[in-house]
């Protein structure tokens, strides 16, 4: 039976599509260094290795998936990258010993990645609401996958590792036959729609075709981000635990984090609706990167978890709307290209992160760490605001 092509994506499609998409995901991540550590008796090197290789193929699955939506077939590359992930969370149902686990792993991220790429691009598709609209509430459906996943998979996991992977494989089924219902549909008839919609609704001016050179620092600063970011994920249980505070208190961290977010962002959207966007996200990632100094005097748990409220708080305004700005900025027939670049950069950031973070720590100290960390995110901010800015001078 051949399905007729939809005129176009529906937003509530998109929120749906990336609350399974992260709740799967999320169910992978938190496991995948405790598994290798303590069942298959790997070193921290090893899983530190693995994870890594499993960045890079999400990598070039960010890659490939945004060629593929501009060049080829959103459609049927939609269909392959989840089917690719599907493949490789059956396998580990029934085998997940070593080596073969690392192995599927690596399959599974050139999967994810593909598929992360394709959402943000279907999502800069929808006509119902205002890009800016759509990539806020597309974060809240993020965070909530990410806190239905990561407090999901404790209490799985006691029932054994394939009990984890089938659950996630659920979630990979729903969303396969979710895409072939609901992704099938022709952009080429309301191209025009959407490029009067994308150059209206940002609030940012006159804009010209495409900007690659503004485009390239924001993803810059993408990267100094979430390999800032992931700090509080490799680095951070460690430097807790040398203060005595326990892991079960630093894991608590997550879920205010998410919690926040999913509630908080709504409010935020709201009010962010009087300001230019680009101001919003200046002011979000200044804030973010300021809580990277904060962490040189924290040494209770509270103030720990001050700082991730603040953090929180920045996040919410600066990073949700980046993938709006770029597709502002982005050519019609590249979009793909560059929510592509965005996912490549984020994916990379957060595979360096770790390794960053480890040999700061090991030649320097943590304040130093810290203190690196929020300085790149400002300066590479200045730098897109200073690119920002030529842009204007320019248009007069």
């Amino acid at each position: 039976m051949k399905l007729k092509k939809r005129s176009e994506i529906s937003l509530t499609a998109v929120l749906v599509y990336s609350l399974l998409l992260n709740s799967g995901a999320s169910l992978m991540w938190p496991l995948t260094t405790v598994y290798m550590h303590d069942t298959l008796h790997e070193s921290l090197t090893v899983a530190g290795i693995v994870l890594f290789i499993m960045s890079c193929f999400m990598v070039l699955g960010n890659y490939l998936g945004g060629i593929l939506f501009d060049r080829w077939s959103p459609y049927k590359t939609a269909l392959i990258s989840i089917f690719i992930s599907l493949i490789a969370l059956v396998v580990l149902i029934f085998s997940h010993g070593w080596p073969i686990f690392a192995i599927m792993l690596f399959i599974y991220g050139l999967g994810e990645g593909s598929s992360l790429t394709l959402l943000n691009s279907y999502a800069s598709k929808v006509q119902s609401t205002s890009t800016r609209h759509v990539f806020n509430s597309l974060y809240i459906g993020i965070n909530l996958g990410v806190v239905i996943g990561t407090a999901a998979v404790g209490y799985l996991l006691k029932f054994g590792i394939s009990t984890v992977f089938t659950v996630a494989t659920s979630f990979y089924v729903i969303l396969l036959i979710m895409t072939i219902f609901e992704f099938n549909v022709d952009f080429q008839k309301s191209q025009s729609t959407i490029n009067q919609n994308s150059q209206s609704d940002v609030d940012m001016g006159p804009q010209k075709p495409a900007n690659p050179k503004l485009i390239w620092l924001i993803c810059t600063m993408v990267f100094f981000i979430y390999m800032s970011y992931t700090l509080w994920e490799s680095v951070m249980p460690v430097h807790m635990g040398q203060l005595y505070i326990s892991f079960e208190k630093y894991s608590m961290i997550w879920p205010i984090n998410g919690l926040l977010i999913v509630f908080g962002q709504p409010i935020i959207n709201r009010i962010g609706t009087n300001f230019k966007m680009v101001r919003q996200i200046s002011f979000g990632v200044v804030v973010f990167a300021l809580t990277f100094f904060m962490l040189i005097w924290a040494k209770q748990y509270v103030s720990f978890i001050i700082i991730m409220v603040i953090l929180t708080f920045g996040e919410m305004n600066g990073l949700p709307a980046i993938p709006a700005w770029i597709d502002s900025l982005a050519d019609a027939k590249q979009k793909g290209k560059y929510q592509g670049m965005f996912n490549i950069f984020m994916s990379f950031g957060r595979a360096v992160g770790p390794l960053f973070g480890g040999i700061m720590v090991e030649w320097f100290n943590y304040p130093i760490l810290f203190a690196v960390s929020g300085s790149l995110i400002l300066l590479s901010m200045a730098a897109v605001m200073i690119e920002n800015r030529k842009k204007f001078l320019a248009q007069d």
